[in-house]
């Protein structure tokens, strides 16, 4: 097996509707703002070779939506998701499976582009199955007020219709090596995908844990459905990632690929940050 993280480019969101209830004054010690209080915020996704099989963890923000829509978002960076995957030696319809933890547009715009002539959608990589589970494609197939902004058509129900969508069962091992951890906090059925490599276990934290500035478990983010639910899910992954010693890969964080894990007198903390590439 081996590991390849792929950059997508950087986006702006709020830094308090980042961090919840949390001051500015202590979260802007890790990620500080610029003066329209907007933090900058990467969409690094994994790419997982493994057997036959050629994995990507998410896509990111993707290409399709208009200047107005991307924006709001303030996207930069010389990164992209096709550059990215060419500089390992792929293309496009090398991949096999497009495993997404869950359909908000920042994770899973990458799925679907525009047809050649723009009347309509085909999808980015036209010979892999796309992973959701079944509880979260209805949750964001029929989304809920707080939640439908994040959650566009377009990035969904093409994937659908094009017949290479799949679930993952929610009960046991999604493949040799990948196991999958279910959050809810943050929106139902998150899956955060945990992978054997090298005789560690690599977690794809997704949005159970933005960045290293969000170790401490009341740092929870404003997008959250449930944050009482997401403080609980963060402490019963820490402390397992603590005893069982993971390496946490960051999707969003602006600075730090990774990140191992302690046990101290505040609960768990990052220990030592380092790049995939050093494991």
């Amino acid at each position: 097996m081996q590991l390849h993280t792929i950059d997508t480019g950087f986006f702006k969101l709020d830094g308090g509707a980042m961090f919840g209830v949390v001051p500015k004054s202590l979260w802007q010690r890790t990620n500080p703002a610029d003066e329209a209080n907007l933090c900058t915020w990467a969409m690094r996704c994994l790419l997982v070779e493994t057997g036959n099989r050629l994995i990507l963890i998410d896509n990111g923000i993707g290409t399709k939506q208009d200047a107005k829509f991307l924006g709001h978002y303030h996207l930069h960076g010389e990164s992209s998701l096709e550059q990215s995957l060419r500089a390992k030696g792929f293309g496009f319809g090398d991949v096999t499976d497009v495993f997404l933890t869950h359909l908000h547009f920042d994770h899973c715009g990458g799925s679907v582009k525009w047809n050649n002539d723009r009347t309509g959608f085909a999808m980015t990589f036209p010979n892999a199955t796309y992973w959701s589970n079944e509880r979260h494609w209805q949750w964001a197939t029929v989304p809920n007020r707080r939640e439908k902004a994040s959650f566009l058509t377009e990035n969904i129900m093409p994937i659908k219709e094009s017949g290479q969508l799949k679930f993952v069962d929610e009960v046991g091992e999604w493949l040799p090596s990948i196991e999958v951890f279910f959050a809810n906090g943050h929106t139902e059925a998150q899956m955060i995908p945990i992978i054997s490599y090298k005789g560690r276990k690599v977690a794809f934290m997704a949005d159970l844990l933005p960045s290293v500035g969000h170790f401490p478990l009341p740092y929870v983010m404003g997008y959250d459905t449930r944050p009482l639910l997401t403080l609980e899910e963060k402490e019963r992954f820490l402390n397992r990632a603590a005893a069982e010693d993971f390496v946490l890969f960051f999707e969003h964080d602006p600075i730090n690929e990774c990140s191992t894990v302690e046990l101290t007198d505040k609960g768990v903390r990052s220990k030592e940050t380092l790049r995939l590439s050093e494991l």
